[in-house]
């Protein structure tokens, strides 16, 4: 009774429920907070002090700061959460401030890869190797239509396209976009294509694809479950998705070096994430280490659309 009494206390305050509002979607910064709520930043600590101390908010150190997010909430208490969120005033530009807030956060990242177009082939990029490469390949079944998500400048597109009857390469950057199509130009390669869009809102239909490749480009992702449920949309029934990415490290300088939003992943981690997202036999393994430190390591997954 007394955890029932201080969870009813702690909540009390509108805004604790406001930040539990957005909390329960997204993880967010305490700076991330303050622009949404318009609050100091003593006050939303205190709040989260609070709300932590309730066991409603956990956080993770990334990089320099601190994400918090509310774990899932039992069906009593997310009614009522449902409930206030229709009687507080600030709750719908909350929402609407949280997204342009994690376009910002996209928009780092795109800046990024902007700023290196036209050099990612020169310039080093952790754990994309010819050696992973052409493990992920030589799992490939051609003929197929292929997806390249999170292409860059289409390097790999262009390795996929002398084996597929069709690669649509998307990137979000607009500029890898256009050193890409001046690239497979260049080559003359007729059966690629360059589309602009998101990972977790790809322009691809519905079972329009047969295999989905994602390399060195998942850890880049806001949202990487999103990104692999919105690949299962897009590959056909008995379709196939291969994830070359970074095993999970603690090289922090990557988040500011390379736009990382993720420090990799272990395997445990991207199995759990392609069986929620709808795949089936899924075999990862360890393919690659660099010799120079960091020693970032390359994973590998492959699986199937269920």
């Amino acid at each position: 009774m007394p955890s029932i009494v201080k969870t009813l206390r702690v909540v009390a305050d509108p805004n604790r429920l406001r930040i539990l509002l957005l909390l329960k979607g997204e993880e967010l910064s305490v700076a991330e907070l303050q622009e949404i709520l318009a609050m100091g930043q003593s006050t939303i600590s205190t709040h989260l002090s609070q709300l932590k101390q309730a066991g409603l908010v956990k956080d993770r150190r990334t990089g320099k700061s601190n994400l918090y997010r509310a774990p899932a909430l039992n069906r009593l208490f997310g009614e009522v959460l449902a409930g206030a969120a229709k009687e507080i005033p600030e709750a719908r530009a909350d929402q609407a401030s949280m997204r342009r807030v994690l376009r910002k956060r996209q928009d780092k990242t795109r800046a990024f890869f902007d700023s290196v177009a036209g050099r990612l082939g020169k310039d080093y990029v952790p754990g994309k190797s010819w050696k992973s490469l052409a493990e992920a390949l030589l799992r490939l079944t051609p003929p197929m239509i292929v997806a390249d998500l999170g292409a860059g400048e289409g390097s790999s597109a262009l390795l996929l396209s002398q084996r597929a009857v069709r690669v649509i390469a998307v990137d979000s950057s607009a500029k890898m976009i256009e050193v890409g199509r001046e690239l497979v130009r260049r080559h003359g390669v007729k059966n690629v294509e360059f589309r602009l869009g998101d990972m977790e809102e790809i322009p691809i239909g519905p079972g329009e694809v047969e295999l989905v490749f994602f390399s060195q480009s998942l850890h880049h992702a806001l949202h990487p479950e999103r990104a692999l449920a919105e690949a299962a949309r897009i590959l056909a029934p008995g379709g196939r998705i291969v994830v070359l990415d970074l095993v999970k490290h603690r090289f922090e300088e990557a988040r500011e070096l390379y736009a990382d939003e993720w420090l990799g992943f272990s395997e445990a981690e991207l199995e759990t994430m392609l069986e929620s997202g709808g795949f089936t036999n899924i075999e990862t393994a360890v393919v690659d280490r660099d010799p120079e430190a960091p020693q970032f390591q390359t994973l590998l997954a492959t699986a199937d659309k269920i």
